[in-house]
């Protein structure tokens, strides 16, 4: 889908948490349809291959850095882009730990790690910067079919379940107080993907996954409200 969609040249999309995996194939695959993005990192002092994609972009990439844990990063962030606004703005973050721990075995740390993590932090960045946004514009961020408590038939990785299903009951308050405005709000469930999370015996690469994503978020732009989809854009039972 061309940058034409929403009627400006170019768009501007700020994907975060993008040094690398999912996110930075994300920058990437936007940059590859005409947007201008800005990618986050954790560590500046580090090169990551999204320096790498940065360095042959002809500017089109800007780096910032944001650490979604640190809630003292998102005001001075919010103030180096107050001057551009947003087409969208995707939260792209994700950790898992204890996999085949039963809930009540699971350390009190390691539960707080996922859930701030995978669902506070990333709503704590759209909230503060959700302002940025187009009012036409789309507001996402990354979920998972083991979000869904309709399709939880095995149980297994019960705390990063909970953490996506507690994400998008987030996403779903923060949508509706949005309600007045024209934005889609999209939380993506991207199916198992060889990533340092997903591993390797996923069946999904980045590479084949990564254009189907982007084609979901981009179609919703221009349909205001929250969908809940997948890879293909179904839609995800709650």
């Amino acid at each position: 889908m061309s940058s034409t969609v929403i009627g400006k040249q170019p768009p501007t999309a700020l994907i975060v948490g993008a040094s690398r995996g999912l996110g930075h194939a994300m920058v990437a695959e936007f940059l590859g349809r005409g947007w201008s993005v800005i990618g986050t990192v954790r560590d500046t002092s580090a090169r990551t291959p999204l320096h790498d994609l940065a360095d042959r972009a002809e500017g089109r990439v800007t780096i910032e850095h944001l650490d979604i844990n640190e809630p003292d990063h998102l005001a001075p962030l919010h103030e180096r882009l107050a001057e551009r606004e947003l087409d969208l703005l995707f939260v792209n973050a994700g950790i898992t730990n204890n996999e085949q721990t039963l809930i009540g075995t699971v350390a009190t740390a390691d539960f707080v790690e996922v859930m701030v993590t995978n669902a506070l932090s990333p709503m704590r960045v759209i909230e503060a910067l959700e302002d940025l946004v187009s009012l036409t514009g789309l507001i996402g961020a990354m979920s998972s079919g083991q979000g869904s408590i309709t399709n939880n038939t095995t149980a297994g990785r019960e705390v990063y379940r909970a953490s996506k299903a507690a994400l998008n009951m987030f996403m779903r308050s923060f949508a509706i107080r949005q309600a007045e405005t024209q934005r889609a709000f999209v939380l993506l469930a991207p199916g198992w993907i060889r990533t340092a999370l997903g591993g390797p015996d996923a069946p999904f690469s980045v590479e084949e996954s990564v254009p189907l994503l982007v084609d979901v978020l981009l179609s919703r732009l221009g349909t205001p409200g929250l969908a809940y989809l997948d890879r293909s854009g179904r839609t995800v039972p709650w």
